[in-house]
């Protein structure tokens, strides 16, 4: 009785080993059929290869995007635009004010000022959000603030 036990054991066991054996052959057989390797040194050297290709893609990539992100800080992220009339009661707000400005706040105003004869263009450099030579007026400072809290 001992042995038949022992006996159904050692071949539950052997099947067990037997399922692991042919799941590990199935799963080489279709590795090398994919990756037309014939063995499996050649099948490891070829995914170690392309994941060294793959690194240097990667690290390549992030100094692109790096590059990207600090060219990115120079261009204009804020805008702002106030209509106005610079005329009093003559005339209606056909004139306007743009200020384009970069992550610190340098950047321009531009002003429209439409009247009879035409129109003007007016162009005030900013740093730090203030004018640089000129003073600002009070329609391009409400375009500068504007900019400020359109995101």
């Amino acid at each position: 009785m001992y042995g038949y036990t022992l006996g159904a054991i050692v071949f539950l066991w052997l099947l067990f080993l037997s399922f692991l054996v042919y799941k590990a052959r199935s799963h080489y057989y279709t590795l090398s059929q994919r990756t037309k390797r014939q063995s499996i040194d050649d099948i490891l050297d070829a995914i170690l290869e392309r994941s060294a290709k793959l690194e240097k893609e990667i690290e390549h990539t992030k100094k692109m995007i790096d590059q990207i992100q600090e060219d990115s800080q120079c261009h204009f992220r804020k805008l702002g635009i106030v209509r106005f009339n610079p005329f009093g009661r003559t005339s209606s707000d056909q004139s306007f004010v743009i200020a384009l400005l970069d992550k610190t706040d340098r950047g321009v105003t531009i002003n429209f000022i439409y009247t009879h004869e035409g129109i003007r263009v007016y162009a005030k450099t900013i740093k730090d959000g203030k004018g640089e030579k000129y003073v600002l007026s009070e329609e391009e400072q409400k375009a500068i603030k504007h900019a400020h809290t359109i995101l």
